[in-house]
């Protein structure tokens, strides 16, 4: 017997539903494919499809022009994180009524104490069946899992349709002949879709065969993200659900001295305490992963206090807290207790509103160290925080990372997207027939228009070196003049005629690409340079550098 069963409930395509909850669908038209369009990383992709978008063919991460034209009778609707918080606090309110201890793991997907809710109502059967009619009960769909772990509850609630109950003790059995896609699908599991990618690649493509690896060589391997797939696939995670304890030395009060009543005063309240917790928190050297969100709301009828827990597999970062927060604060001011009276706008009446909030973390642990596999860092934190708070001031398009496109040039094979913007990869991003040979410049040029990038190649006389139209040089070059420095010329490779994107007014004027070297600048200079030279428009640019 195990000491613990987890049961997860999750509610498909939770976006989608929450949608049509809230209205944003037209009621005539509810019958009708629907999909919700993705923001950030995902924007311009489908971020989730309706099942009868599914019958037509529309799939989660589609491009949305693709989508259209798939299912030209799509109804498309905006990705809204709010609303699908606002509209998941109505849906456990119904849960909280069968079971205790509600753990939410993200909008659309909770986790309950099986083991508590069998007792009570008369077995594990009965008590997913009593939790799927109060769910159906707010009009939307919904699957159910059990298992010994949370993980592996998380695998059996998308296993078939309505769920599976895995036996006591049989996790890893039922795990064995399951694809390892389904631990991507679902995010509150945290494992990288390169990573499961990785392993299907290699010809791992069930749980049963990761599991048969060696732990040693899967981490040696692949990291902190191959560790804890494997340990999912032998359903060695652990990890309960507990009752609700007493606040502990670390939690954060705020004592309103007049009532929140607004959505927007909450979103503001949520940032405050969220900073407030996160400093203690750094402060003692340790990271949130399971938080206790308590509110005293006044209303007509006295006071009503409201918890609810959030459990993330990642630590809880600032803005990831004040997001949990705001979303449920907005949803227990939006749903409004049975004794306040409705009137209109979403915001409870003056006179009731928030009056006390606890932020809790019931579950710390020592953060992880992890920049050695690529993430997860305190300065990769940190860094993180700055570029948003720079594009957060000067706008997405202010910090820009490289990426692979296609191009002969190596200048033209980068381009540049901003930060936290995920593009699928251009056609013709591979290999380019006639592209210039290595070793790839380090540093971009300013290009044929930028002043700085303008130099002046001479021979030994003085005199201007060329490219003639059978793309040769007319002189040996001797020295390169630039930026007001003479470098001496040691060697040299090409020119390349360029004839291509004729249509550009800028390459219009473009004929040849050669590699130089030198050193200088003289006089008496030892410091070897090397550059890729464009001979455009009858002068020499300096397209990129070497160092």
């Amino acid at each position: 017997m195990t000491s613990t069963r987890i049961l997860a409930l999750w509610f498909p395509d939770w976006p989608v539903q929450a949608a049509v909850i809230a209205g944003v669908v037209p009621g005539d038209r509810a019958s009708c494919p629907v999909a919700v369009a993705g923001s950030g990383p995902s924007r311009g992709a489908v971020r989730a499809c309706g099942v009868r978008a599914r019958e037509a063919g529309v799939r989660r991460g589609m491009r949305l022009r693709r989508a259209r034209a798939v299912c030209p009778e799509l109804i498309l609707i905006d990705d809204d994180p709010d609303r699908d918080a606002r509209m998941f606090e109505q849906v456990l309110g119904g849960v909280d009524d069968v079971a205790a201890s509600v753990e939410v793991l993200r909008p659309g997907l909770l986790i309950v104490d099986a083991r508590a809710a069998a007792r009570y109502h008369g077995g594990e059967d009965a008590a997913a069946q009593r939790l799927i009619d109060a769910a159906s009960l707010a009009g939307v769909d919904c699957s159910a899992g059990i298992a010994d772990e949370i993980t592996t509850a998380l695998i059996a609630v998308r296993a078939g349709v309505g769920g599976a109950v895995v036996p006591e003790g049989g996790s890893v059995a039922f795990l064995a002949p399951r694809s390892l896609r389904l631990a991507a699908a679902e995010e509150a599991l945290g494992c990288p879709a390169a990573t499961v990618e990785a392993f299907m690649e290699l010809g791992v493509g069930t749980f049963g065969e990761l599991a048969a690896l060696p732990s040693a060589a899967v981490v040696t391997r692949f990291g902190v993200a191959g560790g804890a797939l494997h340990r999912l696939a032998r359903a060695a995670t652990d990890g309960t659900v507990s009752p609700v304890l007493p606040a502990t030395p670390l939690a954060v009060v705020h004592e309103a001295d007049v009532a929140v009543n607004r959505v927007d005063e909450a979103a503001f309240l949520a940032r405050a305490l969220a900073a407030r917790l996160h400093r203690r928190l750094v402060g003692a050297v340790l990271c949130c992963r399971r938080l206790k969100v308590q509110a005293t709301i006044l209303v007509e009828g006295g006071e009503h206090v409201l918890e609810r827990i959030w459990r993330t597999r990642e630590p809880l970062t600032e803005q990831s807290t004040a997001e949990r927060v705001r979303w449920q604060l907005d949803g227990w001011l939006t749903a409004r207790p049975s004794s306040v009276p409705e009137d209109g706008g979403g915001d409870v009446p003056a006179d009731s509103g928030i009056i006390r909030l606890v932020l809790d973390p019931l579950e710390v642990t020592v953060p992880e160290e992890r920049g050695l596999w690529g993430g997860g860092s305190t300065e990769d934190a940190e860094a993180g925080r700055v570029i948003a708070r720079v594009q957060s001031l000067l706008g997405v398009d202010a910090v820009l990372r490289p990426r692979t496109v296609g191009g002969r040039s190596p200048v033209e094979r980068i381009g540049l997207v901003p930060v936290g913007e995920e593009r699928p990869p251009p056609r013709g991003a591979g290999d380019w027939t006639g592209e210039l040979p290595g070793p790839h410049p380090a540093r971009r040029g300013g290009g044929p228009t930028y002043p700085e990038s303008r130099v002046r190649l001479v021979d030994a006389s003085g005199h201007p070196v060329r490219v003639t139209a059978e793309a040769l040089l007319d002189r040996v070059p001797d020295v390169l003049c630039g930026g007001g420095a003479r470098y001496r010329v040691t060697g040299w490779a090409g020119p390349w005629p360029v004839d291509e994107r004729w249509w550009e007014p800028a390459a219009r004027f473009r004929c040849a690409r050669m590699q130089i070297t030198a050193e200088g600048p003289e006089p008496g200079g030892v410091d070897h340079q090397a550059w890729l030279l464009m001979w455009t428009a009858g002068g020499w640019t300096i397209e990129a550098g070497y160092r």
